[in-house]
Parts: C-alpha cells; sequence; structure tokens
C-alpha cells in the first residue's frame, strides 16, 4: 500500500504533519496518522471541506528558509496548464494543473519549481481567492 507523506494545512492555520494511504480527490473524508502519533495510534479523521490544502511532501521538514520560484524555466516543457493559485490567506503557489475546474471542490497542482519540497499539492477549492491560467 502506497503511503504519502503529507502536510494539512487547514483554513484556520491548523497545520498536521503524516501519512495517508487512503487519500482520493473524490472524497470528503480519509485519513492521516500524524507524524508524532505512538505506534498503533488510531488515523485522524479529516474532512475536506475543513482544509486549505493537502501537500504531498518529499521531506517532513523540507528547508524553511527556501522561498519557491514563482515562475517556469525557460528551457523546459511543460505538461499541463500553468497555473496561479491566490489562497484566501494570501499564499501564492504557481505550477500546473490537469484539471482544475471551478465547480469541483479541489483540484491537484505542480509547484513550477522543480526543486521545491512540495511534489504535489491538492488545492481546495472554497480555500481560494483567486486562481487563474498563466
Amino acid at each position: 500500500m502506497i503511503q504519502n507523506k503529507i502536510v494539512i494545512r487547514y483554513q484556520d492555520g491548523r497545520l498536521v504533519k503524516g501519512i495517508t494511504n487512503n487519500f482520493f480527490p473524490n472524497k470528503e473524508i480519509f485519513h492521516v496518522v500524524p507524524l508524532d502519533s505512538p505506534l498503533g495510534t488510531k488515523p485522524l479523521e479529516v474532512s475536506i471541506p475543513d482544509l486549505k490544502a493537502i501537500f504531498f511532501v518529499r521531506e517532513f521538514d523540507g528547508n524553511p528558509e527556501y522561498d519557491d520560484k514563482k515562475d517556469f524555466e525557460s528551457n523546459k516543457s511543460v505538461i499541463g496548464r500553468k497555473i496561479k493559485v491566490v489562497f484566501k490567506d494570501g499564499e501564492l503557489m504557481v505550477g500546473t494543473t490537469n484539471g482544475y475546474q471551478p465547480n469541483r471542490p479541489g483540484f491537484f497542482i505542480e509547484p513550477a519549481d522543480m526543486l521545491s519540497n512540495i511534489l504535489r499539492c491538492f488545492v481546495v477549492t472554497p480555500a481560494t481567492r483567486e486562481v487563474s491560467f498563466i
């Protein structure tokens, strides 16, 4: 079973780091085992409408000093449509998507910055202020 390292950001600012193996973008609920929980702890139930985004990451800590680039390398082609997302809290993400539709509860974005600790992000549509193709 695939275990994904994720960082969950709630719309109220809370943050949870952990592992999930049952996230599906078409379901409203999934489970995460928080990073700091003792072995055998029951997974935490997470409701997608409460979230800002789910970040699928390389490492839990990443590099807090690193600031992701917000533009694409001109000599590299991209897969998907280039997109800019501004969250309600002001955070900006730039990347590519294959599935943004404004009437859906969420969509995936892959960061423009190839060195980002974020592999991909599931953006919860109601947590956004602005979404535009670039």
